[in-house]
C-alpha cells in the first residue's frame, strides 16, 4: 500500500507537471505559429532572397521556434526564483536578477580557473560546466540566504513597498560590487566564458519539405544541455515542493503562515530554505546563460530578470509550472519577433524592438488577467 502511494506521489510530482508543460508548450507553439503564418499570408509580398514573405516564414518557422524555446527555458528557470519567493512571502524579490548575475560570474571564474582546453573531450567539458553550475548554485544560494537575513527579514512586518525598495537597493549594490571586484581583479568588468567548438557545432534535427519549401532544423549541442538541465531542475523542484516534508512545510507557510507556526513549522527556517532554493536555481541558470551567450557583465541580469518576472506573471506568479509555461511562451514570442519583425515591417522595425513584446505582455496581463494563465499559488497545490 505504501509503495503504491509512493508511486502515486512520484507520478503527481514528476510526471504530471512535465506532461502539462509539454502540452502547454505544444499548444503555444501551434497557436503562435499559426498566427505568424496567417499574418504572413495576409501581408505576403516579395522579400530578400527571391522569396515571398510567406515562403520565408514557412522555411524558417520551425528553426525559429526551437531558438525561441531555448530562450524561453532560460527565462523560465529565472522565473522559478521569483515564483518560489512570492509563493511563500507574497513579495517580489527584484534582487533575484542580480543573484542570477552573481551565479554567472562564479561559473565563469571557475571555468577560467579550470583552464579546460578548447579541444578537450566532450565529457571533460561537460564535467567542467557541471562543476561551474554546482558552484553557481552554492554561491548564489548562500547569497540569497544572506540577502533574506540582512535585507528582508527585518522588514517582514513593514508595508509591502518597504521591502520592495530594499530589494531594488540590494540589486544596485550587487551590480556595483561585482563591477568593483572584477575591475580590481581583472582590470575589466566583463568576462568571457571559454568557447568550445564541440558545444557550438550544429546538430541536424530534421530536413523536410513543407508547402514546397525546404525546411532544415538544427540545434547546438550546448542548447540540448541547457534544455535537459532546465527540465531536470523543474522536475527536482516539483519533487521537493510536492513530495517531501520540506515541500509540505513550504506549502503550509505559503498558505497560512501563522497556522503553520502553531503546528510546529519553523517559519523562519522555511523562508530561508525557500530563498536558498530560489537562489540556487538562479545561480545555475546564470551559468547556463553565460555558456550560451559567452560574454557577461554586472548588468547582464537586469533585462533577463525583468523578462523572467514577466514570464512569472504571465504563467501565474506563485505557480511553478506556470512560471515554466510563461517563460517558454515569452521566449517563443521573442524569438518570432526577433526573426520576423523586420520582414513584416519592411525594415522599419528590426530585432532590437523585440523587447517591446515582453513589456506589452506584462501590461496586458496585469490589466486583464493579473492572476496569469495558471494563477495558482504554491500554497494551494495539493
Amino acid at each position: 500500500m505504501r509503495k503504491a502511494i509512493s508511486q502515486s506521489v512520484l507520478y503527481q510530482a514528476l510526471v504530471v507537471p512535465l506532461i502539462q508543460l509539454f502540452v502547454f508548450v505544444a499548444i503555444s507553439l501551434v497557436v503562435i505559429g499559426s498566427v505568424v503564418l496567417i499574418l504572413a499570408a495576409l501581408f505576403n509580398r516579395p522579400v530578400a532572397g527571391g522569396m515571398t514573405l510567406l515562403q520565408f516564414v514557412i522555411r524558417t518557422l520551425p528553426q525559429v521556434a526551437i531558438d525561441g524555446l531555448v530562450i524561453g527555458f532560460l527565462y523560465a528557470m529565472i522565473a522559478l526564483g521569483y515564483t518560489m519567493v512570492y509563493g511563500v512571502l507574497q513579495f517580489i524579490n527584484f534582487a533575484h536578477s542580480e543573484i542570477f548575475m552573481v551565479g554567472a560570474f562564479i561559473g565563469v571564474e571557475l571555468m577560467l580557473a579550470l583552464a579546460i582546453p578548447s579541444t578537450a573531450p566532450l565529457m571533460l567539458i561537460m564535467a567542467g560546466i557541471l562543476l561551474a553550475v554546482a558552484a553557481g548554485m552554492i554561491g548564489s544560494g548562500l547569497l540569497a540566504v544572506v540577502i533574506e537575513r540582512v535585507a528582508y527579514r527585518p522588514l517582514r512586518g513593514a508595508p509591502r513597498l518597504v521591502p520592495l525598495i530594499s530589494a531594488i537597493g540590494v540589486s544596485f549594490f550587487l551590480q556595483d560590487a561585482v563591477r568593483a571586484i572584477e575591475g580590481l581583479l581583472n582590470n575589466a568588468f566583463y568576462r568571457n566564458y571559454p568557447s568550445f567548438p564541440v558545444l557550438n557545432q550544429q546538430i541536424p534535427l530534421a530536413s523536410f519539405t513543407l508547402a514546397g519549401q525546404l525546411v532544415q532544423m538544427q540545434i547546438q549541442a550546448k542548447v540540448i544541455f541547457i534544455i535537459i538541465a532546465s527540465l531536470v531542475m523543474l522536475s527536482g523542484l516539483n519533487f521537493v515542493v510536492n513530495a517531501t516534508r520540506l515541500g509540505r512545510a513550504i506549502r503550509a507557510v505559503a498558505q497560512d503562515r501563522p497556522t503553520a507556526a502553531l503546528m510546529g513549522v519553523d517559519v523562519d527556517r522555511i523562508i530561508m530554505l525557500t530563498f536558498l532554493i530560489g537562489g540556487a536555481l538562479g545561480g545555475a541558470t546564470g551559468v547556463l546563460f553565460g555558456v550560451r551567450v559567452g560574454r557577461i557583465d554586472p548588468y547582464v541580469g537586469f533585462i533577463p530578470g525583468i523578462k523572467a518576472f514577466t514570464a512569472a506573471v504571465l504563467g501565474g506568479i506563485g505557480n511553478i509550472t506556470g512560471a515554466m509555461l510563461g517563460g517558454i511562451v515569452l521566449g517563443v514570442l521573442e524569438g518570432f519577433a526577433g526573426a520576423y519583425l523586420s520582414q513584416f515591417t519592411g525594415g522599419a522595425f528590426g530585432a532590437e524592438y523585440k523587447d517591446i513584446f515582453a513589456f506589452a505582455i506584462l501590461i496586458l496581463i496585469l490589466m486583464f488577467r493579473p492572476t496569469g494563465l495558471l494563477g495558482e499559488m504554491v500554497g494551494q497545490r495539493a
